[in-house]
């Protein structure tokens, strides 16, 4: 039972939310802040650093209805696949504006897919329109032209010529204007614009053309079409290019060529309605007269007059043949039966079931070997097996199941025939009747068909004698509202925006990997870690993470160190949970356990030692883990003149060795203590700790040392600990930070409320120095003051 002072030790904590806790834990991380910050800020400049700046053009279109009797698809306005919403017809316009055909029309009218480049100190200038200095001429075909991906450069360094070369590293060739230029897609020739020659020099242009598809692709998807307002029949039309002017002729060359698509379309459409209605009227004058004919056809083909009545008949003779095929499977059955009731011992008799069958030889046969058999029954009961009656009776027996057996299988052979062929019957009649509702289905088919090109047939007579067809005069589908125009500013790339999104980049990246790492945490890191997680257990300290190497590990005399102090004070909480607890027996007797292996048990249970001996207290050490055993010689670096080859073990086993020879002094940094080994790993290590040799061992050594630590087993691993747990008075439970899960810590839980260890107190291993102390980190009193980078820089 804990006491009251024990419940005034444990610390109190708070379960709401701390805010100035939770932004410590990324102001810990400022350095990642800051760095992620610097590193998006400098992509974010040179990104706009780079990148040439866009420009958008717009024009504003309104599309015209066309509801004029006389248009040509007024005639079959009444159809519902020639009327639609307004609303769907804008949709459809926009999707016309934007179709690749349309814009390859406008790459092709303005040569977009042949594009000059003047270099500059940052990037290279696009040069469009009358700024081009010269003028290409090709020799081949355009139709090779608009497949052509092909590159050059050209230094104009003279009034006559050029050079021209189609790599950089290539010697330039010397060229003269007017003069065929050889290129794999055939002759070329470059020409000065306006014939001012002298004006070119000094221009070195990179020539780059592409494909014509490419370029549409590139050109749509910097295209943008969308009404100006809901039900609004004015669309906005824009594009964006590095060039203004080019942006402008986009859009507006985009328009004249949806209007010329258009007027192409009426026309065509105008011509063909005409044609259209007379063609219709005689292809389904020439229908009508094919689906009679397709009804007659099928009729004759399939040999039926009524496909109802037919398929009752095929019904019917389905019936009786299922029942001839179920009676001959029956007998089939029956006679499989009699021959497996028969069996193969010569030796032994089975009577057989008294089962007809079609076959009279087989039914008289069975009749007779079980008359028989029965017979031989009655006489067994008056007579041996060797009687030369049950002999005879034997032989006969066997005669007539081997004539049985050659009967049966006849019969079987015959039956199996039989089978055969009522089931290829069968089919024969199913699969007519499968056919029927096809046959139904097809001949309902080609009388719907009939109806249906009755019904369009006296419909299109009817518009033909109402529609006048004429050419009507065309107009354009759209009008003009707003002139192409650029504001001439650039809405590409946003300088604000970019760098609003470098700084949320730089500080989100960095969160989210902690906020992540935080969230999916599931370990203990210090002393208030373990409070929340386990209230009612008291947690007497925490040690602190260490770098060194392992003999700077051990607590020497008179040590000022971090980790002795940390011991100090688990010595001190310690003596005070102790008075507060009043055992009786082995109060002097402390157990060090933890959950699972690496927690630091040897290294608590030596270091714990060392602490207490330091006190001027006799102090013994026993390392009871002997399935693993970890309380060695070697990381305490001990020179001893005699060291003891015997061992916890090996005093549990032999009855003659006494606690006196298992038992080693040592000399530890001016601390005395004594050590019992582990000694040999023994096959039984369970059975072993069960002996009865424990209680006098710990009844004496509790009365000779002022403190007793055990080195344990782990406590979820084996039971080793649980098995002689009576016999400490107070219990260390070591759990260690960064390695221990919050989960597995329910086992200790469990061990303390079903008060299966002693006087359980929890102590925390191997704690990062910024999380020591409640994750405070303010450092170890005497020790020198760490300025901080501000204020070494400050002088301060």
């Amino acid at each position: 039972m804990v006491s009251n002072q024990e419940n005034n030790f444990k610390s109190t904590v708070s379960q709401d939310f701390n805010l100035k806790k939770t932004l410590s834990l990324y102001f810990k991380q400022w350095r990642w802040f800051v760095l992620c910050c610097l590193l998006f800020l400098g992509i974010a400049y040179l990104y706009l650093r780079y990148t040439p700046p866009q420009y958008e053009a717009y024009t504003k279109i309104m599309l015209i209805d066309d509801k004029e009797s006389s248009s040509p698809s007024a005639v079959f306005q009444d159809l519902s696949l020639f009327s639609e919403s307004e609303e769907a017809k804008v949709d459809d316009e926009i999707q016309i504006i934007r179709s690749r055909d349309l814009i390859r029309s406008v790459v092709k009218k303005l040569q977009l897919n042949i594009r000059y480049f003047t270099k500059g100190r940052v990037y290279e200038s696009e040069l469009y329109g009358k700024s081009v200095p010269v003028n290409f001429n090709f020799i081949a075909s355009d139709s090779i032209i608009y497949k052509t991906n092909f590159d050059f450069l050209i230094d104009i360094n003279s009034s006559v010529g050029f050079n021209y070369r189609v790599n950089e590293d290539d010697t330039p060739k010397k060229i003269a204007y007017g003069e065929n230029i050889p290129t794999p897609f055939g002759g070329m020739i470059i020409t000065p614009k306006d014939g001012k020659t002298d004006k070119l020099i000094g221009y070195d242009l990179r020539v780059n053309m592409s494909s014509i598809n490419s370029v549409a692709e590139v050109l749509r998807s910097n295209l943008t079409v969308e009404p100006y307002g809901k039900s609004s029949k004015v669309l906005i039309v824009s594009a964006k290019d590095n060039i203004p002017q080019k942006a402008k002729d986009v859009v507006s060359t985009l328009v004249e060529e949806y209007n010329a698509s258009n007027l192409r379309l009426k026309n065509n459409r105008s011509k063909n309605t005409a044609e259209f209605i007379d063609s219709r009227v005689e292809l389904i004058a020439s229908d009508l007269v094919n689906v009679d004919d397709s009804i007659v056809r099928f009729k004759t083909g399939n040999k039926i007059t009524d496909v109802s009545s037919e398929a009752g008949q095929f019904l019917s003779s389905s019936t009786q043949n299922e029942q001839l095929l179920d009676q001959a499977k029956t007998e089939y059955r029956v006679l499989n039966y009699m021959k497996e009731s028969l069996g193969t011992d010569s030796s032994t008799f089975d009577p057989i079931p008294s089962m007809g069958t079609s076959d009279p030889s087989i039914s008289a046969l069975s009749e007779r070997y079980s008359e028989l058999l029965a017979n031989r029954e009655r006489l067994l009961t008056s007579a041996g097996e060797k009687n030369l009656v049950i002999v005879q009776l034997d032989e006969s027996l066997n005669t007539i199941r081997q004539n049985l057996q050659q009967s049966i299988d006849n019969a079987r052979k015959t039956l199996n025939i039989r089978i055969n062929g009522l089931q290829n019957q069968s089919d024969r009649i199913n699969s007519k009747i499968y056919s029927v509702p096809g046959q139904e289905r097809k001949l309902r088919g080609i009388e719907r068909k009939q109806g249906i090109k009755e019904a369009l047939y006296l419909y299109l007579l009817q518009k033909r004698e109402e529609a006048t067809i004429s050419m009507t005069a065309t107009s354009p589908n759209v009008k003009v509202v707003d002139e192409a125009y650029s504001t001439g500013i650039p809405v590409s790339p946003n300088s604000q925006v970019i760098y609003i999104a470098a700084l949320f980049l730089g500080f989100f990246i960095p969160f989210s990997v902690i906020y992540v790492k935080d969230l999916l945490d599931t370990k203990i890191h210090n002393k208030e870690d373990l409070e929340k997680t386990i209230k009612d257990i008291t947690v007497l300290g925490e040690i602190p993470k260490l770098k060194g190497k392992e003999l700077d590990f051990l607590v020497q005399r008179n040590d000022r160190s971090l980790l002795s102090e940390s011991f100090r004070i688990i010595r001190t909480n310690f003596d005070y949970v102790r008075r507060g607890r009043h055992v009786k027996d082995y109060d002097n007797v402390i157990f060090v356990t933890s959950t699972i292996d690496r927690e630091g048990k040897s290294f608590f249970s030596i270091n714990f030692a060392l602490t207490l001996a330091n006190t001027d207290k006799r102090v013994l050490l026993i390392g009871a883990d002997i399935r693993n055993p970890k309380t060695d010689l070697g990381p305490l670096n001990i020179q001893k003149k005699r060291v003891s080859k015997i061992g916890l073990t090996e005093y549990l086993t032999d009855d003659s060795i006494l606690i006196g020879e298992a038992i080693d002094s040592f000399d530890v940094g001016d601390n005395k203590i004594d050590v019992l080994l582990a000694g040999k790993i023994p096959p039984n290590p369970a059975e072993l700790l069960m002996s009865d040799r424990m209680k006098p061992l710990f009844d004496k050594v509790s009365n000779q040392y002022d403190f007793v630590i055990v080195d344990t087993a782990p406590a979820m691993l084996v039971t080793d600990t649980l098995l002689f747990s009576q016999f400490a008075g107070h219990t260390v439970y070591l759990t260690r930070a960064d390695y221990t899960e919050k989960e597995i810590l329910n086992f200790a839980k469990e061990l303390h409320d079903n008060n299966k260890l002693n006087g359980m107190m929890l102590v925390v291993n191997d704690v990062n120095q910024a999380n020591f102390g409640y994750g405070a980190r303010y450092g170890y009193y005497g020790a020198p003051e760490k300025k901080s980078l501000l204020k070494r820089i400050l002088g301060n």
